[in-house]
């Protein structure tokens, strides 16, 4: 059973599902936008994206978000999905991360793109 995503209650008064599919990019937006240490049982789980959002704005932040981003989703995921690619770009204070990835379980191509940034 996959479950949704953040979690919720369906009209049955259940545990709402997902399709796989749904499911496995849920994984990915919280692979990367959780933080290391933020999961009692799973201390180094996550990447620490949302500590940089307010680093200064480079090539070389960016290019170390893409690794450590790539690194996360292969330890963590590594069994559900194939990363085919992944960039990151800093617009002000916003991450958005774009990941292009095939599902190991259909061979279907799939993309992400999530962003997270400074509260307004």
């Amino acid at each position: 059973m996959d479950i949704e995503f953040p979690y919720r209650v369906d009209a049955r008064g259940r545990t709402a599902t997902a399709g796989h599919a749904d499911h496995v990019r849920d994984m990915v937006e919280l692979v990367l936008f959780t933080s290391p240490g933020e999961r009692v049982n799973r201390p180094d789980f996550g990447c620490n994206h949302l500590d940089l959002v307010f680093a200064g704005n480079s090539p070389e932040l960016a290019a170390t978000l893409e690794v450590t981003a790539q690194a996360a989703l292969q330890r963590w995921l590594g069994d559900l999905l194939t990363v085919e690619s992944l960039t990151v770009t800093s617009q002000e204070a916003t991450l958005h991360v774009h990941v292009a990835y095939v599902l190991t379980a259909t061979g279907e191509h799939r993309t992400v793109t999530v962003s997270a940034g400074a509260l307004s």
